[in-house]
């Protein structure tokens, strides 16, 4: 024991390793398996909040929100058992979109592991496949290492979530042990080869195409690549659920690549000589099951520029892999240039294409949804931040709303229920002075609808809509297609969602025809407290491209 060191319990050892890390959030929901942080936490409430939620669901996505918005790992705390197993689904969404975070779990004491005592779980065979690194702090003197090393994990490579569980006598047994500075930042960056080898493989194309996605990114280098892409005029989309790393208004922008993406931009993905993807993992939804890039072997030449080297190459063989952070490859970038003014056309051509494809689309019942997403696109300031959960009320969404900066769009990428109303919470405490929008389907509202008493406990005043037609509607479409008729599970009885918002201290209103909107969200806003708008539309409008009627009649016909 260092005699210049003062003697400390577990919990607050983590506490004060937390605050050398610079956190100012953490969330989560109190259990009795970890008391002795929340006793370290006592005295640091002035530097870090711990935000109290109402489900270990809500928690973590709360959690996860704040660390791709600010790009700092999200903290999470959940108790032992049930509190772990809520809290999983923020911890998938943190995977599966390369997200930093980093979650701590109340554990049984050591003397009672392995004899499945009260609320034990192995958490190393639970999240070892949606974490970067599992591990548990057995030694009450190893907590600052053990954080050190959680939050240069979470941040390395592609970003993710690590987890730590907490026995409880390592929490209240005592030490005296030196704080460890905040965690650096390790990121590659590209060799010059690499730099000359894709400006051989850009100079001799025809037909480039450049995809942004992932996680991992800073404004600065996304407004640097786009700068760098306008410059050299070549046409570019972003990866699904980050339509916000490039400016939609971009003369570069042809859209998103995603689920119900324009179909020129999918002929276009498909048809171009050069694909050059930075950041994105070309999962299942960016490459439409993939057919948009074929794997192994790609038609394209593929360009694969990705932070985690074990990325490159886990699915398509590159035609040139480039591991770099994304920084490190924007500067890079910035030492070539070209001068080719065909691809100029192609640009204007795709955003051309975009904004056609952008326009709302009459669809049936009083209240035009699409409409409404025009209307706050055009309206809302442009450092709004909108936060939208799952389900096929997001495909207006992501359609007709226009991002216009960095991270000004939270969704999951994981297609996670449940995720845009907490989500919106966190960014309103983690980013106060901006104005955040949450988009909500009806039963992804009600999978953490609770979280509006952790709104109005902490003031996060903000507007959500809850997107109501009566359905699982993803569910239902798909059961329209393949079962015609045969309806089972997807039909829901829904409260009054004002009401209920009214009912926790919020504001709340209905809005059932299109000309009421505008009016109910000045209302709502200016209301000073987390408000709510609920908007009725009619069943039969399941996405902006086709009806409920029309997959059903086309899939009774096709079986005739």
């Amino acid at each position: 024991m260092k005699s210049d060191l003062k003697t400390r319990h577990g919990g607050k050892i983590l506490a004060d390793a937390l605050l050398a890390q610079g956190v100012k959030l953490a969330f989560g929901v109190p259990g009795e398996s970890y008391l002795p942080v929340l006793d370290g936490l006592h005295d640091a409430q002035a530097k870090l909040k711990f935000v109290i939620c109402r489900q270990e669901g809500g928690a973590s996505y709360m959690a996860e929100a704040c660390g791709k918005l600010t790009g700092e790992p999200g903290v999470l705390f959940v108790t032992r058992g049930p509190g772990a197993t809520n809290g999983a689904i923020g911890v998938h969404t943190a995977f599966q979109d390369s997200t930093p975070m980093v979650v701590f779990i109340g554990q049984v004491p050591n003397d009672f592991a392995e004899r499945e005592a009260f609320q034990e779980i192995d958490y190393r065979r639970m999240y070892g496949q949606m974490a970067k690194w599992v591990a548990q702090i057995d030694r009450v003197e190893r907590i600052p290492e053990y954080v050190s090393h959680a939050f240069h994990t979470a941040l390395a490579g592609r970003p993710g979530p690590v987890v730590l569980a907490l026995p409880e006598d390592t929490l209240f047994a005592e030490a005296a042990v030196a704080d460890v500075p905040k965690a650096h930042r390790v990121r590659p960056a590209p060799s010059p080869r690499e730099i000359a080898e894709l400006k051989n493989l850009l100079e001799k194309a025809r037909r480039p195409f450049v995809l942004l996605g992932g996680g991992g990114w800073d404004g600065e280098t996304a407004r640097k690549l786009q700068k760098w892409i306008e410059a050299a005029g070549l046409p570019a989309g972003t990866s699904f659920r980050c339509q916000d790393l490039l400016d939609n208004r971009s003369p570069s922008y042809a859209g998103d690549v995603g689920i119900g993406i324009n179909p020129q931009l999918a002929e276009r993905v498909k048809q171009a000589d050069v694909l050059l993807v930075i950041g994105a993992r070309l999962g299942e939804m960016t490459t439409g099951g993939y057919t948009l890039v074929e794997a192994p072997l790609p038609k394209q030449a593929l360009v694969h520029v990705h932070a985690g080297a074990e990325e490159l190459g886990s699915v398509y063989r590159p035609a040139l892999a480039i591991n770099s952070g994304y920084p490190q490859f924007a500067a890079a970038l910035e030492k070539i240039s070209f001068r080719n003014p065909f691809w100029k056309d192609l640009s204007k051509t795709a955003h051309e294409d975009y904004l056609e494809w952008s326009k709302p689309q009459p669809m049936p019942g009083k209240l035009q949804y699409g409409e409404v997403i025009g209307w706050l696109s055009e309206h809302l300031p442009e450092n709004t931040l909108v936060a939208g959960g799952a389900g096929n009320f997001a495909g207006w969404l992501h359609r007709h709303f226009r991002y216009k900066g960095f991270r000004t769009q939270l969704g999951p990428g994981n297609g996670s229920m449940g995720y845009g109303f907490p989500a919106a919470v966190a960014a309103k405490l983690a980013q106060p002075e901006r104005p955040v929008v949450a988009v909500c389907g009806d039963g992804d509202f009600l999978m953490n609808g609770q979280e509006l008493a952790t709104a109005v406990q902490y003031g996060a005043a903000f507007v959500a809509l809850v997107v109501n037609n009566g359905l699982y509607g993803t569910i239902r479409m798909h059961q329209e297609r393949e079962y015609p008729g045969r309806v089972l599970g997807t039909a829901l009885k829904n409260p009054d969602f004002a009401a209920y918002a009214r009912a926790f201290g919020g504001h709340g209103e209905t809005v059932e025809r299109t000309g009421d909107f505008a009016p109910a969200f000045e209302r709502a806003s200016a209301s000073g407290k987390p408000a709510l708008i609920e908007l009725r539309i009619d069943p039969d409008a399941i996405t902006p491209a086709t009806t409920l009627s029309a997959i059903r009649e086309k899939a009774i016909k096709s079986r005739q």
